[in-house]
């Protein structure tokens, strides 16, 4: 097996056909990551999700990256690495046509919604649902992959 950087080209396939991605986020010193499901528009990546830790952070700090891999087997992998900045799609008159966007991409997917905006208890509390809508614009893109 060897590991070699992937080209530009492969690591947009990755990202466009991939199923979910893995958002992190740092707060604090802390890192935080969690799978979403992502949709890419013209050097940027799409996401629904509803307020919590993730969001809360993001707002704190807007640097973020998200991986997405494509595994076969131990020795037959790609794993790519989008570095990127949080920008939240709100109600206002600036972000509507965004908003808007993002839904329509988005939506394209069965079940695209799931599992942000499911009921979700934590330690015997049940989290409201209030969605966010908001997109990371891609600044940098890294891949690499496994061959036999």
């Amino acid at each position: 097996m060897q590991i070699i950087e992937m080209n530009q080209f492969e690591i947009m396939q990755v990202i466009e056909n991939a199923t979910v991605g893995r958002l992190a986020c740092v707060h604090d010193g802390q890192p935080y990551i969690v799978p979403l499901n992502f949709a890419h528009h013209f050097g940027a990546l799409y996401a629904f999700t509803t307020f919590g830790r993730k969001v809360e952070w993001m707002r704190s700090n807007p640097n973020v990256c998200v991986e997405f891999d494509n595994v076969s087997a131990t020795n037959d992998w790609q794993s790519v690495i989008v570095m990127g900045q949080y920008e939240e799609l709100t109600h206002g008159q600036d972000t509507n046509e965004a908003r808007t966007a993002a839904y329509g991409l988005l939506s394209k997917r069965a079940e695209w919604w799931e599992p942000a905006y499911v009921k979700t208890v934590i330690r015997d509390h049940v989290r409201r649902l209030e969605p966010v809508y908001f997109r990371i614009l891609i600044t940098d893109k890294t891949g690499h992959k496994a061959i036999k």
